[in-house]
């Protein structure tokens, strides 16, 4: 079997193995290293880190347990939220 007929009988089939593999590196991958990041993020909050939550408010956070954590955004002001929605640590960034 040379080239040409090899072409002619599986051509399509390699053109779907390459469309298939470029989805894969142009969306998919940077897609799950981004989750795997941001659970990083989420495992290594502590007490004390000044945050950037997914809606844009600053805190400090105050105390954390299994998914909540409660962020001081102002002088009395204590929020309780998710831990994933904090989408940046600044003291990690300060830190650099």
């Amino acid at each position: 079997m040379d080239a040409q007929t090899f072409l002619q009988q599986y051509g399509f089939l390699v053109w779907i193995v390459i469309l298939v593999g470029s989805f894969w590196l142009l969306f998919i991958r940077p897609q799950q290293q981004r989750a795997r990041r941001h659970q990083e993020l989420v495992k290594s909050l502590k007490s004390g880190d000044e945050v950037v939550t997914i809606g844009g408010m600053y805190g400090k956070i105050k105390s954390v347990s299994d998914d909540k954590v409660t962020l001081t955004i102002a002088k009395g002001v204590d929020v309780e939220m998710s831990k994933t929605a904090i989408a940046r640590n600044l003291s990690k960034s300060k830190q650099q």
